[in-house]
């Protein structure tokens, strides 16, 4: 299964800026909104993680991985 890469999100972000100039460049009122996308206690959208990309500027598939889901198929 592709899932995005909440952990690779996490280290390019905190390599570039912090977690409040993220969420205030993706519109945000408070750090809370993008804490939880990034921690995965709310989904992401596309066009979030579209415009995430874009502001660390690294194509979206890079913010993908390929897990195993759990039947191994």
């Amino acid at each position: 299964m592709i899932t995005v890469d909440l952990k690779k999100l996490r280290r390019l972000r905190k390599a570039q800026m912090s977690l409040e100039e993220m969420s205030s460049k993706l519109g945000y009122h408070s750090p809370n909104g993008y804490y939880y996308l990034e921690t995965g206690r709310s989904k992401i959208t596309a066009e979030t993680l579209a415009k995430a990309a874009t502001i660390l500027r690294v194509p979206i598939a890079e913010l993908f991985t390929e897990i195993d889901d759990e039947n191994g198929l």
